[in-house]
């Protein structure tokens, strides 16, 4: 059995000298999986704010013990001091003690691996100047011809039938099939990789063997990139005078497509869903008191794609927020729960058009290195929606819109719309985006994967008729 672990914890008000009198047992603590967690995932956050103030203890899948830092300024500091609350996940009691089973559910987000989102200091460094490099150097008027590409291919698919899901039909697909271009894949792997991705994310029963065909994906892709280089990320991480290793550059690919494709479907969601519903951010977005840019920072505050992410490990003894924290405890970055801070916002309905001083993207050394992309793929892809699609309506009540949760994060699981159908309506010839690429010309299409790299349970790779194009067929199967 566990060791039983107690927390000073407080029921009287924070900051009463009681807080550190009485102790929490396990059993007192919330938990931050299961029904309740995952229904109001905000309403959790506001409830361990009253009983505990800036730093929340908390149980993970298991009764695994964390602190949940819920303070805006708490949170900036965890961030901010590595030398007091490091990114190696190595340090946690948890796992020294061995009290994190194998198949535990934060296991695959936890588990230390060799990139820069898990080391501190010169490796660090290191690591993180070839992932800002390679990201840095790509051409935002390029990145937005291939946007358009794709978002225009997309909406062909369901232009002339009216009505739409802006989750399932466009969000879930985007994101991945612009990242598949900046990172150097053929253009054939963005419809299995989209499967993938959402399987993976998902966590069903065939996430390992998606992840699987992520990084045979990959590997197969550096092979290539070895005797054919190009301005890709995987080329210039390969490159790049910091010396990674082969595995450093698979994994920090594998990172940056699986949690760039993430964020920026919830970001695309999300602020489409607000364009639906709120009837005043709608009006301020079409009169121009407010930019597209504006409003995902809006988004980006209210709704951030990660409510919380893990985590920091305390590097010895320490003090946050009124707590006493342990060395090798782990806390949660709480992103949401910091954003609704009263101390910086009193009044959440307080529109805050542009200002991006949002917890979103993290802050400090271990800020996330690929913003910039994210947005600049969700601005162009929804502009280009909006353009194309001006009378796009939501077409359910907004009471009936339902959300997925877990313990990191909240996804919209639809989005119904409907329009006025555009039966004329074409994509933009992917020709005239190839005049001025991201990457290097394209690679010749890869024979099809094996079937050993597909996820068993998951459809067959799509063959592409010669008269449809490749999306079409996937279009049409995952309508079943």
């Amino acid at each position: 059995m566990p060791e039983e672990r107690t927390y000073n914890g407080a029921v009287p008000p924070p900051g009463c000298p009681a807080h550190e009198a009485t102790p929490l047992q396990q059993d007192d603590l919330r938990r931050l999986f299961g029904p309740e967690a995952e229904a109001d995932p905000a309403g959790l956050y506001e409830k361990l704010r009253a009983e505990h103030g800036e730093v929340a203890p908390v149980l993970l899948h298991g009764d695994l013990p964390a602190w949940l830092v819920l303070g805006y300024s708490a949170n900036l500091t965890a961030m901010r001091t590595p030398s007091r609350f490091s990114r190696d996940s190595r340090r946690w009691t948890e796992f020294q003690e061995g009290r994190v089973a194998p198949d535990s559910p934060v296991l695959p987000v936890i588990a230390w691996q060799p990139t820069c989102s898990f080391v501190d200091g010169e490796e660090h460094r290191r690591l993180r100047t070839a992932v800002t490099d390679g990201l840095n150097n790509f051409d935002r008027r390029g990145m937005r011809r291939y946007v358009t590409r794709f978002a225009d291919q997309l909406i062909a698919e369901f232009g002339s039938i009216g009505k739409v899901d802006l989750v399932s039909e466009f969000a879930e697909h985007l994101p991945m099939l612009v990242m598949t271009q900046l990172v150097g894949m053929p253009e054939e792997y963005g419809p299995r990789l989209v499967e993938a991705a959402r399987d993976l994310v998902r966590g069903t029963e065939t996430a390992v063997a998606s992840n699987e065909y992520v990084v045979e994906s990959l590997r197969r892709t550096m092979d290539r990139k070895r005797s054919d280089p190009g301005a890709d990320l995987v080329t210039r991480l390969m490159q790049h005078p910091s010396g990674l290793t082969e595995d450093e550059v698979l994994q920090h690919v594998r990172s940056v497509l699986l949690a760039a494709n993430e964020t920026t479907i919830n970001l695309i969601a999300e602020t489409l869903k607000m364009v639906l519903t709120d009837g005043r951010f709608r009006a301020h977005l079409s009169g121009g008191q407010m930019t597209l840019p504006d409003a995902l920072d809006q988004v980006l505050w209210d709704s951030p794609p990660f409510m919380l992410v893990p985590g920091r490990w305390a590097t010895g003894d320490t003090e946050l927020g009124g707590r006493h924290i342990k060395a090798g405890d782990m806390l949660l970055i709480g992103l949401a729960a910091g954003n609704a801070d009263p101390a910086v916002r009193p009044d959440l309905n307080q529109p805050l058009f542009g200002n991006r001083s949002h917890l979103a993207f993290g802050s400090g050394p271990h800020e996330c290195p690929g913003q910039e992309i994210g947005r600049a793929i969700a601005e162009t892809g929804i502009d280009i929606l909006l353009t194309r699609l001006p009378d796009l309506q939501l077409a359910v009540e907004e009471e009936e819109l339902v959300w997925r949760g877990n313990w990191m994060s909240r996804h919209l699981t639809e989005l119904p719309a409907r329009f006025t159908p555009r039966v004329a309506f074409q994509p933009q010839d992917p020709t005239t985006t190839a005049s001025a690429p991201v990457v290097s010309t394209p690679e010749p299409a890869p024979h099809t994967p094996p079937a050993a790299t597909v996820p068993p349970a998951a459809p067959a790779p799509v063959v592409p008729e010669q008269r449809r194009g490749w999306w079409a067929g996937l279009m049409a199967k995952l309508r079943g």
